[in-house]
């Protein structure tokens, strides 16, 4: 399955890659003028279905731009086939695929696809994490203050900016640094890697996160929701870290949501 889903990821990125700039035509989703769709999302996402039927023809798909089919097999394949669009759109080469895999409830595989940079990030339950065949692990910083930490936006934040702003301007006080890539998958797959130190975000889906949350807590990081509680892919609030510095962001998250 694993590598049925690396196939997948690498195919689909390439497309993506080959067609940064020769996008036709893009559209908004309902309701939210920021939250973007393109026929390469769509074709990417028809890519990665196609490849992973022709192996397991009886699992069940959640994808972005296809939404679910009814449940019917133990197995479900949660896909973005660009998590980015934004991004994508602009030429700015900060965009992935991300394919996980579900299971009884559980995550137990996942891959995240940068084609950019041509970096492939692979976990599955119990085996580590992974970038290009080369074992990662979360970072070792135990302060806040010497953090690098991560987050993202809705894309209603123009419209509702409590309590995100809050969040980053908190966070921007108590951290060493502060980023904001517009990739979910890529920011939790560099928390796994070492590259981020935690990452928070309140408004997120299934695919945003089923392969990275995986990859976070195989490289030895913490996965919860912000009041530490443990959590799922389908809970929009995402608290992940290192583990050393959880209790800390906490703290901060609870500030900006009133001491709740």
């Amino acid at each position: 399955m694993l590598q049925i889903a690396i196939e997948a990821a690498l195919e689909a990125g390439k497309y993506l890659k080959e067609n940064v700039g020769k996008i036709r035509h893009i559209d908004r989703k309902e309701g939210q003028e920021t939250n973007l769709v393109t026929e390469i999302d769509k074709k990417a996402e028809e890519t990665i279905i196609g490849k992973i039927k022709k192996s397991y023809p009886d699992h069940d798909f959640l994808g972005e731009e296809s939404g679910s089919a009814e449940i019917k097999s133990e197995y479900r394949w949660i896909i973005d086939p660009l998590d980015g669009t934004v991004n994508y759109t602009h030429g700015l080469p900060i965009f992935c695929v991300s394919i996980g895999l579900e299971h009884k409830g559980k995550i137990v595989l996942g891959v995240v696809y940068d084609p950019s940079l041509d970096e492939l990030f692979t976990a599955e339950r119990g085996k580590g994490a992974w970038l290009n065949k080369k074992r990662i692990e979360v970072s070792k910083s135990t302060t806040l203050i010497e953090s690098l930490v991560v987050t993202g936006f809705p894309y209603t934040v123009n419209k509702n900016p409590e309590p995100d702003i809050t969040h980053f301007r908190n966070f921007v006080i108590e951290a060493q640094a502060v980023r904001r890539l517009g990739s979910a998958a890529l920011d939790l797959s560099y928390v796994a890697a070492g590259r981020f130190d935690g990452f928070w975000e309140g408004s997120l889906n299934p695919w945003d996160m089923a392969a990275g949350v995986l990859l976070v807590t195989e490289a030895g990081g913490k996965w919860t929701d912000y009041q530490g509680s443990p959590s799922n892919v389908y809970n929009k609030q995402m608290l992940a870290t290192n583990g050393l510095i959880h209790e800390q962001m906490m703290v901060v998250l609870k500030k900006g949501m009133g001491g709740k």
